[in-house]
């Protein structure tokens, strides 16, 4: 009796852990209607996915700022998108460092903040500043 008490257990245990599902949630940033300070674009705009800890920039420049960049860097696009690794540190979401260990940027991101910073590194000496405010930032929260 006590084997077949086992085999009941066990084969209850097996179902459960068979059919059982992990629920995954992932959440997504999403900031769009970015204005630059300094540049035009018809589209410009940030996905964050804190999952995969990337953040992807889709955007295309106005004709105007595509002529300005075109001038001195003939691999520019008029329309690209862009990937970079994130990280969180606090409350703020960094995107990975661009240059040099004596000179660097990145991107500054705030969860719920429709303004992007870039902090700028040069000999140790740090600088933030504000280089585009969006007009949509919306959370998406999956679920699979």
């Amino acid at each position: 009796m006590k084997k077949n008490n086992y085999k009941i257990i066990s084969l209850f245990f097996s179902l459960i852990f068979i059919n059982f599902q992990t629920i995954v949630f992932s959440e997504i940033m999403l900031l769009t209607g970015c204005k630059n300070l300094n540049d035009g674009f018809i589209k410009n705009e940030y996905i964050l996915d804190f999952e995969k800890s990337l953040m992807t920039r889709n955007y295309v420049y106005d004709t105007k700022t595509y002529k300005k960049h075109r001038i001195t860097d003939l691999s520019i696009k008029k329309e690209n998108t862009l990937e970079k690794f994130l990280y969180m540190d606090k409350d703020l979401i960094f995107t990975d460092k661009v240059g040099y260990p004596q000179f660097y940027t990145q991107l500054v991101f705030e969860k719920n903040n429709p303004m992007i910073n870039i902090k700028t590194v040069i000999n140790g000496e740090e600088a933030i500043s504000k280089i585009s405010t969006c007009s949509k930032v919306e959370i998406y929260e999956e679920e699979s």
